[in-house]
C-alpha cells in the first residue's frame, strides 16, 4: 500500500472518533513512519522477535496539572510496515490502523495497556 493511502486511514480512524473524545484529543501530531528502528524496539524490550504498531509519546491527559501548558504537541506514530504484515487484506489493514490509532489515543486519555485490553475484549 502506498504511504499516503496508509495515511489517509490514519486520518479516517481520526475523524470517526466520537466527537465527545475527539474534541479532547489538542496539540497531538500522529504521523505514519514505515517501521519502529531497531533501537527502539531494544528500549521497549521488544527486540529482537517483537513489533510495534503504533506509540504515544507525551503526558497522557490525566497527569496533566493546573499549570500545564506551552508544550510541544505530543506524538503518536503509527508503524505502517508492521501492520501491512500482519494483515492479509485491505479491510484487515483499516481495521488494525482503527484499532492503533484508538489505543493510542487511549494513552493519551491516561489508559494503561491493561485498562484498554479490556476494553478492546468488550
Amino acid at each position: 500500500m502506498q504511504q499516503r493511502d496508509f495515511e489517509q486511514l490514519v486520518a479516517e480512524a481520526l475523524d470517526e472518533l466520537p466527537r465527545r473524545f475527539r474534541r479532547y484529543v489538542q496539540n497531538v501530531a500522529v504521523v505514519v513512519e514505515a517501521a519502529p528502528s531497531r533501537e527502539l524496539l531494544e528500549a521497549m524490550e521488544l527486540w529482537p522477535d517483537g513489533t510495534l504498531l503504533g506509540l504515544y509519546e507525551g503526558v497522557p491527559l490525566t497527569e496533566r496539572g493546573y499549570g500545564f501548558g506551552n508544550a510541544l504537541p505530543d506524538r503518536i506514530t503509527i508503524f505502517q510496515r508492521p501492520i501491512e504484515e500482519m494483515c492479509s487484506t485491505a479491510h484487515d489493514i483499516k481495521s488494525a490502523v482503527q484499532e492503533t490509532v484508538l489505543h493510542e489515543l487511549g494513552h493519551y486519555f491516561g489508559l494503561d495497556d491493561d485498562q484498554l485490553d479490556a476494553l478492546m475484549e468488550e
